[in-house]
């Protein structure tokens, strides 16, 4: 069996949960049974629906927090009569609004929000309990009760206090008590004292064995790697890297600082039976770091962390001076550039359209910056979108981003013939551009101003629409994208399990 722990679920869906898809996808058509292990909450939404969502099937899911339970991952089946009839009390008025349903009792101090899966269904997500005006309880469903969190008023907040996880038939299979940023979990046979504790007690679990594979996919700093690695025992590790793995800038001849997402994997490489980059260019520097810093030589393995399940061409001409960007709305995506460097080139190229795709943070700011520049009418937010049909109806890709370790949607552009702009930075750009045959590179530093780098990108807007033979470009991006059709891939991870 091959396990994949996650211990994040970027609830924008970015590039780290994709990768994640794409090698599901792979591991299914070589046949290999897997799971993958999600640690965090889902309080706004069930995870079955948002890892459905995304790609997932049910089967290939454990979730920590039921992973003790005898409840399985289930769409919402919960029904307002069935909670309704769990009230006993039918002496009450119904209000709605949108997907959230209140039930008011006029002769007692409490009411019930019913938070429903969609506006138009009676499937019931959650419900709160209020007593007073104070939330006291939220019970979670899907086709039972599957966890409920009790609240108690401090300072004027909720304050929650305890959850509590159940067994389909109502039995409480444990609880967790948070005290602050204290939490301890209590089972019928024994008390852990740290979520980490929980963590490695889960993997501990599973009775891994020396044929099973364990691929830790977020090394983030708040994990107890040492923890995961006890808990795994005798399976062998692989640890995935998908951001740069160390600081530059704090790097020399003697002394390297590694990432701190990454530090403790990187500093115990004998813990780690491989480790896998998505790209050679990563690769070959992490091997040479090694060398140089720990004299060390493990197992490095370089596996692109998607692939194209093949190439998209349009069905008809491609949108004029058309470009697209897609990514998490957030800030290190540098997008507000992007804006207003289309605004600039706008001013040289009057056909010039900018269609961003992604959710995220930012999301007003940019909203109200397209605003302020008065481009509503050739920059449109489009929101989160399945994009595998829709980049070939563009002419160009263009990315404002300073660090994209592999780029799943540069490799979905190339895949969709399209040429790319982007800055000269490690690692994804400098693979998916070749300059002048497909795109061009903007030079970059880190001591660069917000207008140098705006201005960069309008100059090679301009020249893509006023220079290049797009032809000859969308032809180069075509045989560029060759290598990440998903066969290639999956010979890849195919020589690495099978050397397991």
């Amino acid at each position: 069996m091959i396990y994949s722990i996650h211990h994040n679920l970027n609830w924008l869906k970015g590039g780290l949960e994709y990768a994640q898809v794409y090698r599901a996808k792979i591991l299914r058509r070589l046949g290999l049974d897997a799971k993958f292990i999600f640690y965090e909450m889902f309080p706004a939404d069930n995870i079955q629906h948002v890892m459905e969502e995304i790609g997932f099937q049910d089967s290939e899911i454990i979730w920590l927090n039921t992973v003790f339970t005898d409840c399985r991952i289930s769409p919402i089946t919960y029904t307002l009569e069935q909670m309704e009839n769990a009230l006993g009390d039918k002496k009450y008025i119904v209000s709605r609004k949108g997907t959230v349903i209140k039930y008011t009792f006029p002769e007692k101090n409490i009411y019930y929000n019913a938070y429903l899966e969609n506006d138009t269904g009676d499937r019931v997500h959650r419900v709160e309990l209020i007593s007073n005006g104070c939330l006291i309880r939220r019970d979670y469903y899907t086709y039972c009760r599957i966890y409920s969190e009790y609240f108690a008023p401090l300072n004027g907040y909720a304050h929650l206090y305890q959850r509590r996880f159940f067994n389909e038939d109502g039995s409480v299979a444990f609880e967790e008590i948070i005290d602050s940023q204290n939490v301890m979990y209590k089972f019928p046979d024994r008390i852990l004292y740290s979520r980490d504790e929980l963590v490695e007690y889960m993997l501990s679990s599973l009775k891994l064995t020396e044929s099973d594979i364990v691929l830790i996919d977020s090394g983030a700093s708040k994990i107890d790697l040492a923890g995961i690695i006890r808990g795994i025992s005798l399976a062998k590790i692989g640890f995935i890297i998908h951001s740069n793995h160390f600081i530059e800038y704090r790097a020399d001849s003697d002394w390297v600082r590694w990432n701190p997402y990454y530090e403790y994997a990187l500093s115990h490489p004998g813990q780690i039976d491989f480790f896998v980059m998505s790209t050679e260019a990563q690769s070959s520097l992490l091997k040479s770091q090694f060398l140089r810093y720990l004299n060390a030589a493990p197992r490095i393995m370089t596996v692109p962390v998607g692939g194209l399940d093949r190439l998209r061409y349009p069905k008809t001409l491609r949108k004029k001076c058309s470009l697209i960007t897609a990514s998490r709305l957030s800030e290190e995506k540098h997008i507000d550039w992007v804006i207003d460097a289309v605004a600039e080139a706008r001013k040289v190229l009057p056909e010039l359209t900018l269609d961003i795709y992604g959710k995220g943070y930012e999301g007003e700011n940019l909203r109200d910056q397209i605003d302020r520049l008065h481009c509503n009418g050739y920059v449109r937010l489009c929101g989160h979108k399945n994009l595998d049909e829709v980049y070939q109806d563009y002419e160009a890709y263009i990315s404002g981003s300073i660090g994209e370790t592999f780029g799943l949607t540069l490799m979905e552009a190339i895949g969709s013939g399209l040429p790319i702009i982007g800055f000269d930075v490690r690692y994804g750009n400098q693979i998916f551009i070749d300059e002048e045959k497909n795109g061009y590179k903007i030079p970059w530093k880190p001591t660069m101003k917000r207008r140098e780098c705006i201005q960069g990108l309008t100059n090679c807007i301009i020249r893509l629409f006023t220079e290049a033979n797009l032809v000859s470009f969308q032809k180069h991006s075509y045989e560029k994208s060759k290598a990440y059709l998903t066969g290639e891939v999956e010979k890849k991870w195919r020589d690495i399990l099978s050397r397991m």
